[in-house]
């Protein structure tokens, strides 16, 4: 038997490295005392990051190895003409359809590609920003010009512009000093009257708007956003925050309800979770398992296993739900026990009846998508690019073959956008130009397995099992019009509750975890509406009781219509 030496820790300083680079100096060439030099200070600055307790894990995987990024061209190396003959397998075409003909241009993809800028933004930019007009100092739209004495000025359409911007506290405040005067002889005492732009309220609607957008837009604590509003001069103590949030959302939860009834008459719908933390429900999870395994005494069967089951369920989750209807996205966000699935089922049961069912694009985890769940069930496309992306190191062949196929569907579902094709037009243009490259795919990773080319154990069996036993629901938008591809807009979408979740750690109740639930449905349905969340948020605050009365005329893309007719 072979005995395992143990080893040997040497104490060592960076006195003892500085004599001992400046002796090897002496005998190395140049070039290679240089890279010794910078071997022993590299390990002089990983040594201090490991000490330092702020140091991940991730982080230094980024420093020695850098971002990770899921492109083909980083994941298998390739040449720039490799990359272009994987991508234009096929010629163009064109393809006719309900809407008409529309041709794709091998041009295209040219076109795509978007010019870049100074990356400096442009003064219609600063939206929220006063507008202010300067006249000329001695010249106006008519008078002689003083050059040529003889020619008259007239204004031009483009103005010169110039962009100052100023700090100030998310939430500032005024502090009026109402003066009192008193009768000599009666004593009568007489105050004066706050002018109309104080209103009656303390906290303006536009304080609730920024405090929530704060904290469940950008992920900013209460007690972050305490410390800074103190050291502003403006004190707003994280109790009176809550307090605040808490009543808008409380305003705005029948807008939150029809928010839901719009979801759910959507034509796509995407869902997904992530792990959150509710310490009032984490707390009291003991306890009421003990409570669920008294009442089973009173049970048999498969009752008694189905409330166990739903009893016994430690996990809490935050479900993301993104809806497309008419060209819209609406996004959900539900926190608790359920899973995304389950979620969605109730959001689907206020559908109405004669809506067909919708199409519903998910991961292949079965918690997306419980049996009883009528939809047209499509599994996410990125996920099973993902595991060979993830594998691309040790088979780098095999893996470049299936990344190039997907990188050709992909690029036809970008051409399809920006050719502003119907659903029709880009399903059939699918079935033209990615139903081939898919087919081939299919057939080639059969080949691997059946031919044993392939071990089916291995990392890269898996990822090849994987997409054969998920291959119809991958390729749904190959026979389903207006299918999408993969589930990245969830994805995207569950960042939000992935920020508050990495900086406020946890929700103390479910009433908060709602409060939040509330607050990031409307944010970011506002983002994906191309409106202000701030001036949204603000103007529910004002008009809550008309919001309340007809929510649906307060949805974030028609609220300002709304706002006009008022």
């Amino acid at each position: 038997m072979s005995r395992q030496t143990q080893s040997t820790l040497l104490e060592m300083d960076m006195g003892i490295l500085d004599e001992a680079l400046q002796h090897a100096e002496e005998k190395l060439s140049e070039r290679d005392a240089t890279a010794l030099k910078a071997v022993v200070h590299a390990y002089e600055y990983l040594t201090e990051l490991v000490d330092d307790k702020n140091t991940s894990i991730a982080k230094l995987r980024k420093m020695l190895f850098g971002s990770k990024t899921e492109k083909t061209a980083a994941v298998v190396e390739q040449d720039s003409k490799d990359e272009d003959d994987a991508v234009a397998k096929l010629p163009p075409m064109s393809i006719s359809g309900d809407a008409g003909t529309t041709t794709v241009r091998e041009d295209d993809a040219a076109d795509a590609e978007q010019r870049k800028g100074h990356g400096r933004n442009g003064a219609d930019a600063y939206r929220s920003a006063e507008k202010i007009n300067v006249p000329h100092e001695s010249l106006k739209p008519g008078d002689l010009c003083p050059k040529c004495d003889d020619g008259i000025v007239y204004e031009t359409n483009r103005p010169g512009v110039l962009v100052r911007l100023i700090g100030q506290p998310p939430v500032s405040g005024k502090v009026y000093y109402l003066q009192k005067l008193r009768c000599g002889l009666c004593g009568e005492l007489f105050t004066a009257l706050p002018p109309t732009d104080a209103g009656d309220r303390k906290f303006d609607a536009t304080v609730g708007a920024m405090i929530g957008l704060l904290k469940y837009g950008t992920g900013m604590p209460f007690n972050r956003a305490e410390n800074l509003q103190a050291h502003l001069g403006i004190p707003l103590p994280a109790s009176t925050q809550w307090d605040i949030v808490e009543a808008l959302a409380e305003r705005a939860e029948p807008v939150f309800q029809e928010l839901i009834n719009e979801a759910s008459q959507g034509e796509v719908v995407h869902n997904d979770d992530t792990t959150v933390k509710i310490l009032e429900m984490m707390g009291a999870r003991a306890r009421q398992i003990a409570l669920a395994e008294d009442a089973l005494g009173e049970m048999d069967g498969k009752e008694a296993s189905a409330k166990k089951a739903d009893d016994q369920r430690t996990g809490l989750f935050t479900s993301g739900i993104v809806s497309t209807r008419d060209g819209r996205k609406i996004v959900l966000f539900l926190s608790g026990r359920q899973h995304a699935g389950e979620n969605l089922k109730d959001v689907l049961q206020r559908r109405a009846k004669e809506l067909p069912q919708p199409i519903q694009m998910c991961d292949a985890l079965a918690r997306n998508a419980p049996a009883e769940l009528q939809t047209i069930l499509a599994n996410c496309l990125a996920h099973g690019r993902r595991q060979f992306v993830d594998v691309a190191n040790r088979f780098p062949g095999e893996c470049r073959h299936v990344l190039e196929s997907l990188a050709v569907v992909y690029r036809n579902d970008a051409l399809a956008r920006k050719q502003k094709m119907s659903k029709q037009d880009r399903l059939l243009y699918h079935q033209a130009q990615s139903g081939p490259v898919m087919e081939e795919l299919h057939a080639w990773l059969a080949l691997q397995i059946d031919g044993r080319h392939v071990e089916p154990n291995s990392a890269l069996g898996s990822a090849m099992a994987y997409m054969r036993r998920h291959w119809k629901k991958l390729t749904v938008f190959l026979r389903v019009a207006g299918a999408p591809l993969d589930n990245n807009v969830c994805e995207r979408a569950l960042k939000k509750a992935i920020l508050h979740r990495k900086n406020a750690y946890f929700y103390k109740t479910e009433h908060g975890a709602h409060v939040g639930d509330v607050f990031m449905s409307l944010i970011h349905t506002c983002e994906l509406s191309g409106q202000s969340p701030f001036d949204y948020l603000a103007a529910l605050d004002r008009h809550a009781a008309r919001a309340a009365l007809k929510p649906q005329d307060w949805m974030p893309w028609n609220y300002r219509d709304t706002l006009e007719e008022l």
